[in-house]
């Protein structure tokens, strides 16, 4: 009897799972996305031009390290099987070129969003700790926190969908031209918020990916790390270097990035009187936020409001 009521519950178990399997399959087989993308922001671009998230999907977890990401084998047969691929380029995706070479993916199926927009190396100013010296100069790959990049970045995508899905291009154009006037008053507010700005200097306690947005709007910064750098600790005399540019730019903000503890930030908010501020360079986002549907101008419009408060 025992042994029924053993065998009785564990066939109750499989039943349970092979229900919870074909309900989720829909979710999460890589046959239900037609367009797959290796960070945030294409993602993000590509579900506003075709208007459809359920058929896009983004490779890295929501609230991940964008630097540490390793495509698992589930990934691959995303990839594969996708009607287009859109990844960054640059040091983040260097697994890429291995991958579509490894399972012959044409290159008619991808698009590399570092093609479409003039690309400047890494930066390393005063202060920052230092990196180990590269045999090439690597390029910034954090293009779209420039908002102008961005258009750039949306039109590439909306043409390229365009080519793959003639029939559908009417549809593609007028959603990536409503996506597209959104990103262009971002624009016009981060200048006009920079225009008026007593100051034009960002301290960072952080990493800095944002070369492209202070180039764009003509801001000088100062950072603990580069952008893509893999170090958390800063030296004592990075410390006391951010801290003295602070008070010697009356700076009352100290930046940090998204997904950061902001410690280091705090450190020199705490020692140079001023208060610590997130500007998001929309790497990834949260979960939560993800389950919401936040988009990336979402996260541009919240830093227009925090740059405004932070600088004037």
């Amino acid at each position: 009897m025992k042994q029924l009521i053993k065998n009785i519950i564990m066939l109750a178990i499989s039943l349970v799972g092979i229900i919870a399997f074909f309900i989720l399959w829909p979710k999460f087989h890589p046959e239900n996305a037609k367009i797959v993308s290796s960070n945030f922001v294409g993602y993000d671009f590509a579900r506003a031009v075709t208007g459809d998230g359920n058929g896009v999907k983004m490779l890295i977890k929501p609230g991940t390290e964008t630097h540490d990401y390793e495509p698992t084998p589930q990934d691959i047969i995303a990839i594969q099987q996708a009607k287009l691929f859109i990844y960054n380029g640059g040091e983040s995706d260097a697994w890429v070129d291995k991958i579509l070479a490894d399972n012959n993916i044409s290159r008619d199926k991808t698009l590399r969003l570092m093609d479409f927009v003039e690309l400047k190396t890494e930066e390393e100013k005063e202060g920052m700790e230092g990196e180990e010296e590269e045999e090439e100069e690597e390029y910034d790959e954090h293009i779209w926190t420039s908002p102008k990049n961005a258009i750039r970045l949306i039109e590439a995508i909306r043409d390229k969908l365009s080519d793959l899905e003639p029939d559908k291009s009417e549809q593609y154009v007028e959603n990536a031209n409503n996506y597209l006037v959104r990103i262009r008053d971002i624009d016009e507010n981060f200048r006009s918020v920079v225009m008026a700005a007593p100051s034009k200097t960002l301290i960072f306690g952080d990493r800095f990916p944002f070369r492209y947005f202070v180039d764009e709007y003509g801001l000088d910064y100062f950072a603990a790390f580069p952008g893509c750098s893999d170090q958390t600790e800063a030296s004592s005399s990075t410390v006391a270097f951010l801290v003295d540019k602070a008070k010697e730019t009356n700076a009352k903000a100290i930046f940090k990035i998204e997904l950061t503890n902001g410690q280091l930030a705090q450190t020199i908010a705490d020692e140079s009187g001023a208060k610590v501020y997130e500007l998001s360079a929309a790497h990834n986002i949260s979960q939560e936020d993800f389950e919401k549907g936040v988009t990336y101008a979402d996260i541009m419009e919240k830093n227009v409001d925090t740059l405004k408060e932070a600088l004037y």
